[in-house]
C-alpha cells in the first residue's frame, strides 16, 4: 500500500479537560459547514445533521464496500478532516476503491445562528457534544443520536448492497467520542444484522470511560473521576439506557482497536486532559491506554475482541500516526496489525 497523506492532519483537536475549561477560540462560530445533510428522528420530529460525504449517498451506491468514518474534535472543522480523508484515499491505491469517506459535524448553536442555517439544525454547546451530551437546539438529543442514524442509513441494503465494512476511527478529541460511542452506541446493531463488519479505531485519546470506580492513579478528593465521560457515577445522558455491567460485557466482544503512540508521553502536553478526572488514569496518554487496556485484559482475558497496538516514534501526531503503516491498514486494509500488537 502506498504513503498516505493520512486523514486526521487537522486531529490534534484540544483534549483538554472540559472540567477545566475550553480555551474561548473554540466557542467562535466556524467558517464551514458540511453541505449535505442526513435525518435524525425525534420525538419533536425529524431534524437534520450535516456530514461530509465523498459521493451522493441519497442515491443508491453499489460499487461501495466500505466507509470510513472520520470524527472531529473541538475545532469542529470537519471539512479539513474530510478533504484529508479523501486525499488518503485516493493516495491508498487501490485498497481506496469502494470507499465511502463520511465526516459527521457536530456544529455548536453558535454556528448554526453564524451561517444561518435552518432552524431544525442539530445545535449543541460547543464543547459538549463529544460525551453523547444532549443537543441544545431543535431538540434535545444525543449527538450518539446522531452517529446512529448515520449508521442505519448503512443499514440499508437496497442503498449499500456491496457493503461489509464499517470503520469509526478519531485520533485525540475524536478518538474519545469513537471510545464512547463504542461502548454505549447503538447503531452497531443494524449493520450487523445484515452482516456488515463495524470497527472503531481509538487513537490516543486524553481519556476513556470506565466501568467501575476503581482508577489505577487515584486522585484525593477527586469526586468527579467517575462521573460521566469517565465513568457511570453522575450526568449519564439519557442516551444511556443500559447499565455498566451490560454494556461491559457487549463492549468486550465489539471490535475495537486502540493504537497509541509509544512516544505520546508528555504529562504537561498542552491538551492533554489534566483534571483530577484524567489524573486518575495515568500521568500522560500511553500510561492512560496502558492503564485501560491492563483493565480489560485482568477482568475479560480471552473473552475480549479487542486489539492494542503500538507505534514506535510517534508522540501526539494524528498525521504520522494515521500515516503509518499500521493506521493505513486498520482504516483501509486488515482488522489490525497483529506484527504490533501488544
Amino acid at each position: 500500500m502506498r504513503r498516505i497523506a493520512l486523514v486526521f492532519a487537522a486531529v490534534l483537536a484540544t483534549t483538554a479537560a472540559w472540567a477545566q475549561g475550553v480555551p474561548s477560540k473554540y466557542a467562535l462560530p466556524i467558517a464551514h459547514v458540511a453541505p449535505t445533510l442526513i435525518d435524525v428522528p425525534t420525538p419533536r420530529g425529524v431534524v437534520e445533521f450535516p456530514v461530509y460525504a465523498s459521493a451522493d449517498w441519497s442515491q443508491p451506491m453499489p460499487e461501495v464496500k466500505r466507509v470510513v468514518l472520520i470524527f472531529h474534535g473541538l475545532l469542529r472543522n470537519a471539512d479539513a478532516y474530510f478533504k484529508a480523508g479523501l486525499q488518503s484515499r485516493d493516495a491508498a491505491g487501490e485498497a481506496g476503491h469502494g470507499v465511502l469517506v463520511l465526516a459527521p459535524q457536530f456544529l455548536a448553536d453558535v454556528d448554526i445562528a453564524a451561517n444561518r442555517l435552518p432552524a431544525n439544525t442539530l445545535g449543541f454547546d460547543y464543547d459538549h457534544w463529544a460525551g453523547g451530551e444532549a443537543a441544545l437546539t431543535p431538540a434535545p438529543i444525543s449527538g450518539f443520536t446522531a452517529i446512529d442514524a448515520i449508521l442505519a442509513r448503512l443499514a440499508d441494503r437496497r442503498a449499500f448492497p456491496a457493503l461489509d465494512t464499517v470503520v469509526l476511527a478519531g485520533f485525540s478529541a475524536g478518538g474519545q467520542t469513537v471510545q464512547r460511542y463504542a461502548v454505549v452506541g447503538n447503531g452497531e446493531q443494524a449493520l450487523t444484522a445484515q452482516g456488515v463488519q463495524v470497527r472503531y479505531v481509538v487513537s490516543d485519546p486524553s481519556s476513556y470511560l470506565y466501568f467501575t470506580p476503581a482508577r489505577p492513579y487515584p486522585v484525593a478528593g477527586c469526586k468527579q473521576a467517575d462521573d460521566w465521560r469517565y465513568g457511570f457515577h453522575a450526568k449519564v445522558p439519557d442516551y444511556v439506557t443500559m447499565a455498566p455491567e451490560a454494556l461491559e460485557q457487549r463492549y468486550i466482544h465489539r471490535n475495537v482497536t486502540y493504537l497509541v503512540g509509544l512516544a505520546d508521553t508528555d504529562p504537561h502536553h498542552p491538551v492533554l486532559d489534566r483534571s483530577c478526572a484524567g489524573e486518575a488514569q495515568g500521568p500522560h496518554r500511553v500510561a492512560r491506554a496502558d492503564a485501560y487496556w491492563s483493565m480489560l485484559t485482568a477482568r475479560h482475558g480471552s473473552d475480549l475482541n479487542q486489539h492494542f497496538v503500538t507505534v514506535a516514534g510517534i508522540a501526539h501526531e494524528g498525521q504520522k500516526m494515521f500515516n503509518s503503516p499500521c493506521g493505513q491498514a486498520l482504516l483501509f486494509g486488515a482488522d489490525t496489525c497483529p506484527d504490533l500488537e501488544k
